[in-house]
């Protein structure tokens, strides 16, 4: 459903928001107050923060606009965003306590290629209309991240979000984005949504053919992250880069050790969280997050979660407010709190109880409030596990019971042990089964993915054995050893 809706806020809204541009008023949960903000123009890198011009630290902490990626694709549609983008559209999105937006692009509504835009406006009033709010966003001195979200080779069209960009049309996408907000130093250009090749090579370096060497799982030429932060470059554009990791931006596990080469050393990296991505827990951010933070700026360009509640993005705000990271959250538009998700029912910023818990925590940020930290997992705290396993003549069974005794619930779990014999697991339930050598991995199947406080999940499988059967006495969970009872 892609519907253009009704302006939602009257036009006094409007005028008001251009009259108070550089302060923010915060209206939510407190009695409504006024405070200067900080400028959010010159924005550029200095070791792990990202500084403003006057060299004064910011977090981007805000929402994604989706609609700009998709509201270009259907003959039927007639406007670029899907919903308003007004400035009292702006307003009701500032009363959020936000001071980010991240944008989706289309690459062939914005070049005009392969029949796009298939809406009833051309590729210039498409272009158009995204600098005008664009405008709109830093008139209110608001962050703005542009994000080349769908885009597609050769004649295909750009409908769907696809594993790299493509070298037919990306590095002209960029060289054109680049070009048309260069003089705008509240932008910031996020060179692609969610990669998902398998090869940090080909992440890096893209490639020259369909299925070409580094990048064998894609099916056609790559541009590489290093081509694109080239192509940004080289038109003069001096805005901050952000690079999204592999598996949907949701590895950072090789970005250090894959950093393009920027002469101008601005790039941050973008890491995107939901509740059902693989590292969706405190212990994976601490191994592959924590150690990008301490090097470069990390922005969490989408957080979310999909069962209309905020117990997950609670937690993951705590950790990435910690670990001094930016986050906006997916998404400020109207659908569902479930498949979508949605952070509003309607755009005058009435929350879903899903987009309760960022306006919440947002409030509390913007009071000085500072949440609840999230808990470091410890060993000997964290986790319990009982095994049992019976035996006869080459054939086994085992049940594992995990149990959480910390004082927070476990979002996301990873349970490793090691066979001292030589059984091999053969199938399994409850959890997602594999082996390596004597090593053993089970991962939650995400109906059993949260582990409450005082909890506990049972999983089991069976196996085969030829000389030992020797049980394991050592188990982690999510990298923590557990107590053996």
């Amino acid at each position: 459903m892609k519907t253009a809706l009704s302006r939602s806020l009257p036009a006094l809204c409007a005028l008001l928001a251009f009259a108070l541009a550089g302060l923010i008023w915060y209206t939510p949960r407190h009695a409504q107050r006024a405070q200067a903000a900080v400028s959010y123009s010159g924005l550029h890198v200095s070791g792990n923060q990202l500084l403003n011009g006057a060299g004064q630290a910011v977090r981007p902490l805000g929402v994604d606009r989706s609609g700009t990626e998709y509201m270009c694709d259907a003959a039927g549609d007639t406007t670029v965003f899907d919903g308003p983008s007004d400035a009292a559209s702006v307003a009701a999105m500032m009363s959020w306590h936000i001071n980010a937006v991240r944008l989706p692009l289309n690459e062939d509504c914005w070049l005009g290629i392969n029949g796009y835009p298939a809406a009833q406006y051309t590729a210039a009033q498409y272009r158009q209309a995204i600098i005008d709010y664009v405008n709109l966003l830093t008139a209110n001195n608001l962050i703005t991240i542009l994000d080349l979200h769908w885009s597609a080779p050769g004649t295909q069209q750009a409908n769907k979000q696809l594993a790299m960009p493509d070298l037919d049309h990306a590095p002209a996408f960029w060289t054109s984005v680049a070009n048309t907000f260069k003089n705008n130093s509240s932008v910031i250009f996020d060179l692609y949504n969610e990669p998902f090749t398998t090869s940090w090579d080909c992440w890096l370096n893209g490639s020259t053919a369909a299925n070409a060497s580094p990048c064998t799982d894609v099916p056609f030429a790559v541009a590489g992250m290093q081509t694109l932060v080239n192509t940004v470059r080289a038109t003069g554009a001096t805005n901050v880069i952000m690079l999204g990791g592999l598996a949907y931006a949701n590895d950072l596990s090789g970005w250090l050790s894959h950093k393009p080469s920027d002469p101008l050393n601005n790039l941050a990296a973008s890491f995107h969280l939901y509740n059902f991505n693989t590292c969706n827990y405190v212990n994976c951010w601490v191994l592959t997050v924590a150690p990008v933070a301490a090097q470069v700026p990390v922005i969490a360009g989408e957080i979310g979660e999909n069962d209309c509640a905020h117990g997950f993005i609670d937690m993951a705000m705590a950790w990435l407010d910690q670990n001094n990271i930016g986050y906006l959250a997916w998404a400020w538009d109207t659908y569902n709190c479930w498949s979508f998700p949605s952070l509003i029912t309607d755009y005058n910023g009435t929350p879903t109880p899903y987009g309760q818990g960022l306006l919440n925590h947002l409030t509390d940020l913007a009071n000085g409030v500072t949440p609840t930290p999230t808990p470091t997992p410890l060993p000997g705290h964290y986790c319990a596990v009982h095994y049992s396993a019976s035996y006869w003549t080459g054939g086994m069974t085992a049940n594992i019971t995990i149990s959480n005794i910390s004082t927070a619930a476990i979002v996301g779990w990873t349970l490793v042990f090691t066979f001292p014999g030589d059984q091999q697991v053969t199938a399994g339930w409850s959890a997602t089964w594999s082996q390596q050598g004597q090593q053993v991995t089970a991962r939650d199947v995400g109906y059993n993915d949260v582990i409450a406080a005082g909890g506990s999940v049972s999983i089991g499988f069976n196996g085969t054995w030829t000389s030992n059967h020797t049980d394991p006495t050592v188990f982690t969970l999510n990298g923590v050893t557990c107590n053996t009872v």
